[in-house]
């Protein structure tokens, strides 16, 4: 079957394959202006940082990122944020990015804030095909104002809906060339929830080996969910707190 068949694509998936020899070429025919994004990470852990940079470079503009938080100063979303690239932000934590800060509160940017487990259930749920769900989690706060509530066995529930995104984003340390992914301890937070609930997906990979050396036991997202791969064995993995012990 073609990608023309499953994503709108015309080049076929057995004539081209899913790794690409960069990650300008991964992102080409795929980023746009005004397009949504699902961003994998953690922080600083298990972000797409080629990826990210590419995005930058492509120099498309309004852009809303669901990603947990959006990098720092110089790195990880703060990249695409100091070229005022993002439009949007549907994150949990906001802390750590002064130019978040600044762009915010001077209305600049626009945020629509969540609770870290219903900002994983809404991509869980996009990717799953479920429309929408009910949680206890923010009822009665500010994070429930202008959404339907329902009462459940005397407990009190709001409705979320579900998050999709036109192109997904995501890191991983493994990948076969069929698009299997193995993520490496925490980075593998919020990348396959986003892999999922994009339309498309494009992974960073620091390995990439061939079908069959990936125990089907230890894959973490199956092939079906990753459209491009793109090699990056050497990321820079930057440490967003260090805390050292003082000398003695």
């Amino acid at each position: 079957m073609s990608e023309m068949d499953a994503k709108g694509k015309s080049q076929s998936v057995g004539e081209r394959g899913k790794v690409y020899a960069d990650a300008a070429s991964a992102l080409a025919g795929l980023v746009a202006d005004n397009l949504t994004l699902a961003v994998g990470g953690f922080g600083l852990c298990g972000i797409p940082e080629a990826l990210i940079a590419a995005l930058r470079d492509s120099g498309a503009k309004g852009l809303t990122a669901i990603s947990n938080n959006a990098g720092v100063d110089g790195f990880g979303l703060g990249l695409l944020l100091e070229t005022r690239q993002i439009r949007k932000m549907i994150s949990s934590y906001v802390g750590e990015n002064k130019e978040f800060e600044r762009q915010f509160l001077a209305g600049e940017l626009e945020l629509e804030f969540n609770p870290q487990g219903t900002l994983a259930e809404r991509l869980r749920a996009g990717g799953a095909g479920i429309p929408a769900f009910f949680t206890a989690t923010g009822y009665g706060t500010v994070v429930a104002e202008g959404k339907e509530t329902r009462e459940f066995d005397g407990k009190h529930y709001v409705l979320e809906t579900a998050l999709t995104a036109d192109v997904s984003l995501v890191k991983a340390w493994k990948a076969d060339k069929a698009g299997n992914l193995v993520f490496r301890k925490t980075a593998r937070n919020f990348n396959p929830a986003c892999a999922m609930a994009g339309r498309v997906c494009v992974a960073e990979v620091e390995e990439v080996v061939e079908v069959g050396e990936i125990d089907p036991d230890h894959v973490h997202l199956p092939g079906i969910y990753v459209d491009r791969i793109v090699h990056n064995p050497t990321p820079e993995k930057r440490i967003e707190q260090r805390t050292v012990r003082g000398a003695k």
